[in-house]
């Protein structure tokens, strides 16, 4: 009668186990760390925090995303890429300047407020109360270079014939920057889509006309 420590003998050592598959949708956690950081900020959002929405342990996202601040770069790039890109369309899209900038600002009107997902934009208040100067610069640079690809759609309208040759830029490029900033602290203080297309309205009203 042949023993069952026989047959595990006969089996030979057993084969070590091979390392656990990872577990979780990537590009479902990442999105749930947008919503995350999003909502909450850089600072305030901790990695006990991210672990718990995204539904993960601590060594797989370490695995996943790297560290926390890792992590943020990729939703900063993601946000971009998925709720942020409205205003590269619309001046991609329209044929003059005072038509992108327009509709750049109705649709940050639409998104800002949208229902089901925090208020605002990410870009402008994940910064909040950050102590970690290099978020706060990162995410600077970025705003800064939005305003900067409003002003170069604007000096093209104005080598164009579209606006006036004497038409400071620059101060017209940080007033459209200031509209959407302000627009987007307004959403997250409750305005309606509604209030805010209102107030996009008012702000192309100093714009000339072509």
């Amino acid at each position: 009668m042949v023993s069952s420590r026989d047959i595990k003998d006969a089996a030979g050592p057993a084969s070590k186990p091979r390392g656990r598959p990872r577990s979780f949708d990537r590009e479902t956690a990442l999105e749930k760390a947008i919503l995350a950081f999003w909502e909450h900020g850089y600072e305030a959002t901790s990695v006990s925090d991210l672990t718990q929405v995204m539904g993960i342990g601590a060594p797989s996202l370490y695995a996943a995303f790297g560290d926390k601040r890792s992590l943020f770069d990729e939703v900063v790039r993601e946000y971009g890429e998925r709720y942020g890109s409205f205003g590269d369309r619309a001046f991609a899209e329209e044929p003059t300047a005072r038509a992108g900038v327009e509709r750049m600002l109705r649709e940050a009107a639409a998104e800002y407020t949208e229902p089901g997902r925090p208020h605002g934009c990410l870009i402008v208040h994940a910064a909040t109360n950050c102590t970690s100067p290099e978020v706060e610069e990162s995410l600077r640079e970025r705003r800064n270079a939005n305003i900067a690809a409003i002003e170069s759609r604007i000096r093209s309208g104005v080598a164009a014939g579209e606006l006036p040759a004497d038409l400071d830029a620059a101060a017209l490029a940080r007033h459209t920057g200031a509209m959407i900033q302000g627009m987007s602290q307004q959403a997250r203080d409750g305005a309606t889509k509604e209030e805010l297309e209102a107030l996009a309205e008012l702000a192309m009203g100093i714009w000339p006309r072509s």
